[in-house]
């Protein structure tokens, strides 16, 4: 039988109170654009409930995929929609469902009918006596357990008639945009990706900056970043990507600083310009893929001296994960091939043999001293050359 709908459930939003319907619509907004390049579907709430209904014929693993993506989903319920409103029409249309959905008839199951059109003639609870009546008749292998069941035959009686026994499940958080802006330091990694991804659940835009370094970093480095960028967009919505010629303060710090100091020098002016165009861009924070001692500018006490340039909070989702843990989520969103093409970023270039791991604010303010005669009209040149690419 052909799946025509989805009932979307959602989890954290339908405990929002008088703020709830402004979470729904902002998560039927976010599933049309979803939607859009499936094909034509009517998205809706109906007496507490939200369907997506094809409005036409569609691919169904496409719109599976689709919904799949959408944050603020927790579960995908693929539907047969039945117009005819009649209980013979109906006990015929549940045995054919369940005889197509489940070759091998060795399961329990429950039937859980909920009655919305209450013209409808036969209530909830004979509905369920019904029609799991026709079911053990039909069925030889079929028992009914009302407490775990293996199967859940869900019918609901509305304008039309809904059946339904899967729950696929969808990513969970808020829909994007419900939770403000944030503005993503993205590198050609493994674990900035991710960041973005799990700040992006939690409702929030993203914007995002690069630092490109040519002629050390080459083109392909650079579109590397920008589809990671485009696979993260799938899931957060459409993210402005600012591109960076970062090399000129690098050569500089590299001339006139300590060596050992130059990851963590580079990674203060990289949250300074970052910082500059979240606030352009009214961002609310910074995201960063930084793990508490995964490098050497990723110590704690070298974390610390990163966020004393910083004026906006510093958001890590992947603090105090394990690099195992960040890998699995890459593969899991789709980011983990791209990330681990071999073409280097800005961050990888110019790196000390022996980086300090307990650095010192002082002794590095004292360092970047050095660069004062040339800093800002460095930093002025790399954001004013700035390249921005809107990214889908």
């Amino acid at each position: 039988m052909k799946v025509t709908a989805f009932l979307i459930k959602y989890g954290e939003i339908a405990i929002k109170g008088k703020n709830r319907f402004m979470f729904e619509d902002a998560l039927m907004r976010q599933i049309r654009f979803a939607m859009k390049p499936v094909g034509d579907f009517d998205v809706r709430k109906e007496s507490g409930r939200m369907f997506v209904e094809g409005r036409g014929d569609f691919d169904y693993d496409e719109a599976v995929e689709a919904l799949q993506k959408v944050f603020g989903i927790v579960g995908i319920c693929p539907m047969v929609v039945e117009e005819t409103k009649d209980i013979d029409h109906l006990r015929k249309t549940v045995l054919a469902f369940i005889d197509e959905q489940y070759p091998v008839k060795d399961f329990t199951f429950k039937v859980h009918a909920r009655r919305g059109d209450k013209q409808f003639p036969m209530t909830s609870m004979e509905l369920n006596m019904d029609i799991g009546e026709k079911l053990l008749d039909a069925f030889e292998g079929l028992k009914v357990d009302v407490h775990h069941p293996d199967v859940m035959v869900n019918i609901e009686v509305r304008k039309y008639i809904y059946i339904y026994s899967q729950e696929i499940k969808g990513p969970g958080g808020m829909p994007a945009g419900t939770n403000g802006r944030a503005m993503l330091l993205l590198s050609g990694g493994i674990d900035s990706p991710v960041a973005g991804y799990m700040i992006a659940k939690r409702g929030v835009r993203i914007d995002a900056t690069y630092f490109h370094a040519p002629p050390y970093t080459s083109e392909r480095a650079k579109q590397k970043v920008v589809d990671l960028a485009k696979i993260v967009a799938q899931y957060a919505g459409p993210i402005d990507l600012h591109v960076v010629n970062f090399t000129d303060i690098q050569l500089a710090i590299y001339e006139k600083c300590p060596h050992d100091e130059l990851t963590i020098i580079m990674r203060r002016y990289m949250m300074k310009i970052a910082e500059h165009f979240a606030k352009e861009r009214e961002d609310l924070a910074l995201i960063t893929g930084e793990s508490i001692g995964q490098v050497a500018s990723q110590t704690i006490h070298n974390l610390a001296i990163t966020n004393e340039v910083c004026e906006l909070p510093v958001f890590r989702p992947c603090i105090g994960m394990d690099k195992q843990e960040i890998v699995d989520i890459a593969e899991k969103i789709g980011t983990f091939e791209t990330s681990i093409q071999p073409f280097e970023d800005c961050c990888t270039i110019f790196v000390a043999k022996h980086p300090v791991t307990k650095g010192n604010l002082k002794r590095i303010q004292k360092s970047e001293e050095h660069l004062k005669d040339v800093i800002d009209d460095l930093m002025k040149e790399a954001i004013d050359t700035t390249e921005v690419i809107h990214v889908k």
